[in-house]
């Protein structure tokens, strides 16, 4: 039996903010949590126009030019949608087993806004997380995203508030965020980053901030493109 179509709301390349390395993003659609000050309410509302079939994304996956130093799926709440998400993450398996000549590994990180306690509590999920390197897990909590750096002295690597959790699932996933603060090479310098990415639909010209920004960079940068001559339209940021 065919997997069910995922609802995607986007993909890019390459992607250096959420994860170790130069990655590719997944983006699913459809999230009922609705945490306040997520940046990606336009991910909220599950569009069954824009679902595509798997088979579809693990093909513009294979087509990327590299390097590919990990695939991070985000959302949305990837977990909504359990048996397409699981389809996918075996498909990406299957891709890298086919990539062992490749001198650097590739992981797989999802990011889910439910807590790792609730994700490995069922036997769906659980199957899931099999499939995973690494989860970041837990509901974004604005509060606990502090201006500048962590209270306790490092930055909230790869993290948008302070209760979420880094779980490592595979050796790969332990070398690589098993000690976030040290993880090696491919960690250094990394922290609450914002990248920008432009796409070019039949909507028009729309602007994507990927990445962890500090709460109230959004703001900063908006009022200082707007005393630039710069003014955004509708936001994804704000209610």
């Amino acid at each position: 039996m065919s997997p069910p179509p995922l609802l995607l709301a986007k993909a890019h390349y390459p992607v250096t903010a959420l994860g170790p390395g130069t990655r590719a993003g997944i983006w699913t659609q459809g999230c009922t949590l609705h945490c306040r000050g997520c940046l990606s309410r336009d991910t909220w509302d599950a569009d069954p126009g824009k679902a595509v079939p798997v088979d579809a994304v693990l093909g513009w996956l294979a087509s990327l030019p590299g390097p590919v130093d990990g695939v991070t799926v985000s959302g949305g709440e990837p977990f909504q949608q359990p048996a397409a998400l699981e389809a996918l993450l075996a498909g990406i398996r299957a891709w890298r087993d086919d990539r062992r000549h490749e001198t650097i590994a590739m992981d797989i990180l999802v990011y889910s806004g439910y807590v790792y306690s609730r994700l490995s509590g069922s036997g769906t999920t659980r199957r899931i997380l099999d499939l995973c390197d690494a989860v970041i897990a837990g509901p974004y909590v604005d509060r606990l995203n502090p201006e500048g750096r962590h209270p306790e002295g490092g930055s909230l690597l790869w993290r948008g508030s302070a209760n979420q959790r880094i779980v490592p699932l595979s050796p790969l996933g332990r070398e690589r965020y098993g000690a976030p603060e040290d993880a090696g090479e491919m960690a250094e310098g990394a922290g609450p980053r914002v990248q920008v990415a432009v796409d070019e639909g039949p909507e028009g010209r729309r602007v994507y901030y990927i990445g962890i920004p500090r709460r109230g960079d959004m703001e900063h940068l908006t009022s200082r493109l707007e005393r630039a001559g710069v003014r955004s339209g509708d936001v994804s940021w704000r209610p």
